[in-house]
């Protein structure tokens, strides 16, 4: 048991492990159980370390049992479960029997002269049974997860139920009721995807999962303005067109949810993603290098395939109407070039070959370096060539004018208006449409890349229903209600492009080497949230000198948030709410460090106040999780928490009121940025010490803290929260699933052999 088997997606069950809850729950199982088998023998053992070991070998057969018998209820209440259910269930009890039966104290009567051969009555026996005891644990809180998935599957299929009877209700009175049927079914099925997105593995599904869910949530409220307007207009076509669209793109993202949740595929199958050149280049390099350690592993033209396909890709950027010709030039003269170079490398490689070369020459690793180089120029290239043409779409295309003027033409009852708005407005979607795939050939991430594909196929669909939605209106420009209708549409594809503005810096920050998965974080709060009395406040923007000077301070910050992103990588728990925490101070202070570069959606003095008060308070959030966490530690280890949670506090402080603090003047502004700039580095300074001194202590507490007995485990934050009992129509006493199963396996993790 040398290694742990969380540590793989698989068991010899050959049951995958797909979400965090049931590895997270493994692991301490597998930490005790690799202590036990791995405790190094003594060729004496003390009366009392026998007896002790003979404890933990009871202990875990008290506690299998406790998990066996939730397992055995969850099979009596799922037919479907039983068979497998009930063998899993009966494998484990025979493991934990066995490993009781093991861990006896054996050959009492033997004079201690004579030593002990192992601390074992029999090793190989113990470590089957461990083995044994694992697989069979996995399978069961593997098949309990099965019930999750069932519990979203069923959801699912009473949405589209309601839905259907949505489409063909005909009188207001009617909708209204299923409407709000239709509601409280979206909030169980909301809960549940949420959760399961959260709980995922893997980051394409939790990506793509992301995406339906948005599609969900968007469409529910135009699904309602549709469906009124369509009620309250039935004779009119475009209305009828504005109201199917919106059924049917619900339909999609409802299959699309649980394709991904039940790990289905269809023939078209939409799990596998369009080629992208970032992929294709980072293979190709890949290969290139991987000449040096292997000359003989690829066939001679298989580099040039790779080249020829990404050159083929390439013509997406220079066939785009969007494309400049100065980028249109660089991409192809930089083809050309990595041809060349690519040439010269299998000129290279082939003389290598000839003479039975055991390694590069010289030549040779100076034709991979320049390969490489040349890869790297042309990604380069295409990198600017997307995200500058987008940067500036976005910028001409914030003031909303054709959007708006359509608005204006439709609810006037302009016609002709509505016509030529609706043709600038179409000209504009497929604009946008092309720049989202350019996007997602250099996205960097596959997450990133659906989140592209994502944007593209909203700008696709919502476009369209904003124009029959403006038709609707137009034709009847006093109606209330196809006016409402319009603005949620019209609210959608702002929103949209609000996010495309987020998905390109992100694009941005993985392309720079930043990470790319920082978490969510409110960057500029809604006015009169925070700092009221910041309102009258001029809002400036630095000059040459002083962006200068903070640019200076900045590059301090980023090393702090590098070293809390290094920090934080290693935590197990990473959900735990003080990683969590300093993780989203650190996305914060990114963005503070974008502003010392004049980038970033900090544009102002102003928002860069507002965003350091919303920093402090994220610091104070942490000082609360830690005080919670010095509650659990004894006195000498508590005083360390507390006297870096009353230095944290204070900092936080100093920062509130440097940012609320009112001046005057051009000077007195900047060394007000200066100052906040400093307190967010004293901040992430106190964040940086404390990461590792956390760590270290909730480890050391939660493996004292293990016991037959465990009141509270600290597993319960990994594990989905608990949907109320009366969403989900269920027995709050008798709801079986990963969660009640977590309880008992706090039983699971005993004590550390001594």
């Amino acid at each position: 048991m040398a290694s742990s088997p969380c540590s793989n997606s698989s068991f010899d069950s050959g049951l995958e492990i797909k979400t965090r809850s049931v590895e997270q729950t493994l692991i301490p199982l597998v930490s005790q159980i690799t202590t036990l088998i791995n405790h190094k023998d003594k060729l004496k053992k003390s009366e009392r370390t026998l007896q002790a070991l003979q404890r933990v070998g009871q202990a875990v057969n008290v506690a299998v049992g406790r998990f066996v018998a939730v397992g055995e209820a969850i099979a009596a209440e799922n037919q479907e479960l039983k068979e497998e259910m009930s063998l899993a269930c009966s494998e484990a009890r025979r493991a934990g029997d066995a490993i009781a039966r093991f861990t006896e104290v054996a050959n009492a009567e033997k004079p201690e002269s004579d030593g002990w051969s192992t601390i074992f009555s029999d090793r190989t026996g113990m470590v089957k049974a461990a083995r044994m005891l694992l697989s069979s644990v996995t399978k069961v809180l593997v098949l309990a997860d099965r019930i999750v998935v069932k519990q979203i599957v069923t959801s699912r299929n009473k949405v589209l139920i309601t839905l259907e009877q949505l489409e063909r209700v005909c009188s207001f009175q009617e909708f209204v009721q299923m409407f709000s049927q239709f509601g409280n079914e979206m909030v169980e099925f909301a809960h549940l995807t949420g959760d399961r997105q959260n709980d995922l593995k893997d980051e394409k599904k939790k990506a793509r999962m992301a995406a339906a869910r948005a599609v969900l949530e968007k469409c529910t409220m135009m699904l309602l303005t549709a469906s009124k307007t369509c009620l309250r207009h039935p004779d009119c076509e475009s209305a009828r067109i504005n109201k199917d669209a919106v059924f049917q793109r619900m339909r999609f993202a409802l299959e699309l949810v649980i394709r991904i949740v039940t790990d289905t595929r269809t023939g078209t199958d939409a799990h596998v993603l369009p080629i992208s050149i970032y992929s294709e280049i980072r293979d190709f390099k890949a290969k290139v290098e991987g000449l040096r350690e292997e000359l003989y592993s690829l066939p001679g033209d298989s580099l040039a395939t790779m080249l020829d396909r990404i050159v083929e890709l390439t013509e997406d950027f220079t066939d785009s109407a969007y494309t400049s010709h100065e980028h249109r030039e660089s991409i192809l003269q930089l083809c050309h070039l990595s041809r060349q170079e690519l040439g010269q490398l299998c000129v290279h490689w082939a003389d290598a070959k000839s003479l039975k070369a055991k390694e590069a020459s010289e030549e040779m690793e100076i034709s991979i370096l320049k390969t490489c180089q040349r890869v790297n120029e042309l990604r380069r290239e295409l990198h600017r060539a997307a995200v500058g043409p987008a940067m500036d779409l976005l910028k001409y295309h914030a003031d909303n004018v054709v959007l708006k003027a359509l608005k204006v033409s439709g609810g006037e009852g302009n016609l002709e208006g509505v016509a030529e708005y609706s043709c600038r407005l179409t000209e504009q979607k497929e604009q946008l449409v092309e720049t989202c795939q350019l996007l997602r050939h250099i996205s960097g991430t596959e997450p990133l890349e659906i989140t592209c594909i994502h944007a593209e196929e909203t700008f696709q669909v919502v476009g369209p229903q904003i124009i029959s939605a403006a038709q609707t209106l137009a034709l009847h420009p006093s109606s209330k209600i196809a006016k409402e209708n319009l603005e949620v549409f019209s609210e959608a594809w702002e929103s949209q492009l609000s996010d495309l503005s987020i998905l390109l810096k992100e694009i941005n920050d993985v392309f720079e080497g930043r990470r790319g998965d920082k978490r969510n974080y409110l960057s500029l709060p809604r006015p009169g949230k925070h700092s009221s009395n910041l309102k009258t406040v001029k809002a400036l923007k630095l000059d040459a000198e002083e962006q200068s000077a903070a640019a200076k301070l900045g590059l301090e910050l980023r090393l702090l948030m590098s070293d809390i992103d290094s920090e934080s990588e290693k935590w197990d728990d990473q959900e735990h709410e003080i990683v969590r925490q300093a993780q989203s101070m650190s996305s914060m202070a990114y963005s503070i460090y974008i502003f010392t570069r004049g980038e970033g959606l900090l544009k102002t003095t102003l928002d860069l106040f507002r965003q350091a008060e919303v920093f402090s308070e994220e610091g104070f959030q942490l000082c609360s999780s830690l005080q919670s966490l010095s509650s659990q530690l004894d006195d000498e280890e508590k005083v360390v928490i507390v006297s870096e949670a009353e230095r944290l506090a204070a900092a936080c402080q100093q920062l509130q009121v440097t940012a609320r603090t009112m001046v005057q003047g051009k000077s007195a502004t900047f060394l007000k940025v200066e100052s906040s700039i400093q307190s967010t580095k004293s901040i992430l300074t106190i964040v940086v010490n404390l990461l590792p001194v956390c760590h270290k202590l909730i480890r050391k507490n939660q493996s004292d803290s293990s016991s037959l007995s465990s009141p509270l485990s600290w597993r319960e934050k990994y594990l989905p929260s608990p949907i109320r009992g009366d969403l989900l129509n269920s027995r709050s006493t008798n709801g079986f699933g990963v969660k009640s199963l977590e309880h008992h396996m706090a039983s699971l993790t005993f004590l550390e052999s001594k």
